[in-house]
This record gives structure tokens, sequence and C-alpha cells, in this order.
């Protein structure tokens, strides 16, 4: 379970318990692992910060995957590396894992963290981008010699693909992992065309199973799309059997958290 920009591990948990308990529900003695990002953000981190109104909130802990470069052109993540170590440790500490669930900058990551695991193709991509472009970075070393097998699923909430060709190796050639994409159609911190490029970067159409909720930039929690949540993953890890695309509607719990993921 990976969160967002600007929370933790700790905070993410906090806010997804009731996800938690359904799939504790429908999978009986399954675990969920919630690790922290590495980079310690702090208060004026937080895109809008308003130091007037910076006293209670100083004491709670904000970390974050990556730093979004304001300067490199394409963009750039400062940091990913040390984001990839921390997941690898956890894999490699807590796993085997099944599957990987992320927010925001966290489904960005999960979709990444799935393409370094589908194994020496993903390794080769990496090193003939690489080697036809300086721009293009090298496979993550954390992952290089880990020892985990691929995983059985990825599912995304406001997730995105990270631009440009500096990280093309991992979605060239498209993310074969299963997946389930989570959009709001009133998300206006990552809108719905960036979401798309996610679906396609998993090869869209059938391969990609999408679901609209009618909220903003939050993760749904009502039992409807807790529902669609747990018969994608019964699918993907029982008879992985294709998944659908559809649209869900219905009456949303309110956002408690805005998560920035630049």
């Amino acid at each position: 379970m990976l969160h967002g920009y600007t929370q933790s591990g700790q905070l993410f948990h906090a806010k997804t318990r009731a996800l938690e308990k359904h799939l504790q529900k429908a999978f009986p003695g399954s675990i969920l692992s919630y690790p922290t990002g590495p980079l310690r953000l702090d208060p004026s981190d937080v895109p809008g910060f308003d130091s007037s109104n910076a006293s209670d909130n100083d004491d709670v802990e904000i970390r974050g995957w990556w730093r979004r470069s304001n300067t490199a052109d394409p963009p750039e993540y400062l940091g990913m590396e040390n984001g990839f170590s921390e997941v690898a440790k956890t894999l490699t500490t807590e796993g085997p894992f099944d599957g990987v669930a992320g927010f925001s900058q966290g489904a960005a990551l999960a979709a990444m963290v799935s393409s370094l695991l589908e194994g020496q193709s993903r390794k080769d991509a990496f090193q003939c981008l690489h080697s036809q472009s300086s721009l293009s970075i090298p496979f993550p070393s954390s992952f290089i010699d880990i020892q985990h097998p691929p995983l059985k699923f990825c599912i995304m909430y406001s997730g995105f693909v990270a631009p440009g060709e500096r990280y093309r190796a991992f979605y060239d050639p498209h993310v074969s992992t299963p997946s389930c994409h989570f959009i709001g159609s009133l998300d206006s911190v990552v809108e719905e065309s960036r979401c798309q490029a996610l679906v396609d970067a998993f090869g869209g159409g059938p391969k990609a199973q999408v679901v609209y909720h009618p909220g903003g930039h939050f993760l749904p929690s009502s039992k409807q799309f807790l529902d669609v949540l747990a018969s994608f993953i019964d699918n993907a890890t029982v008879t992985a059997t294709p998944a659908t695309q559809r649209r869900m509607k219905g009456k949303e719990e309110s956002a408690e958290d805005l998560d920035l993921p630049f």
C-alpha cells in the first residue's frame, strides 16, 4: 500500500481502514503492508502552504517517494532511487506480495514497481533505451538482484505516468501486470487525461479495468467501490479473467485529505 505525496504509511493506513477491513473479510488472512516514503517533507513543500496557518500540524510527519524538479525539461523526479530502495526493502523483508496498490504519487510508483518486477524483458528494455539515449535512466540498482515474483495485480487510485523520455522504459513495452485504475470524475489534481495515459501504459482496452467514481482526488471507500476492488483482486489472483471497463455512479464520502503528486 503506497501512500501519496505529503502522506506517510501511517496516515495512509488510517485513511484506508474501510478498505483494509473489506479486503480482510473478502480474503481471510490477508495482510496489507504500509511502507513510508524516504523523502522527509516540510509543510512548506506542500503546494498552497500558508505559513500563517502552520502551528498545530507542525509535528505531523509528511513524506514523499520523490520530489519533482521545477527546472528539468523533460521533468525529473529527484530522489526516486531512494524511493525504489525503500520499496525493494519491503518486498525483501515482508514479501512475497500478491499485488500492489497506490494513491496518486504512490499509484505512479505502484505502476513502476509492477513494471520492474516483470522480469528480464523489462531489464532488456531499460538497457536498450539507455544505450540509445543518455537521458533514459538505467534499471534501478535496488531492483537488479531482488528475488520476488511478478505481481499478480496492480491497483491505482488517481495514478499518472512519469513523463518524458527519461522514464519511457517503465512503460515501453506495455506493463503486462493485470491492473485496475480508479479515476475521479471531479479530480482537479490529477486530470483524467493523465490517468488515461497510465491506463494506456498497461495496454488499455480489455487489459486494464477502469472504474470511474463521481468524486475528486481521494480514494473512494463506499461499499460499491470496495466490492469492485475485491472482485478485481479475486479475478486476478484466482481465475485471471480479462477485466472490463466500467463506470460507477453513486454517493461518495467527502475527502479528508488532499494529496498533491508533484
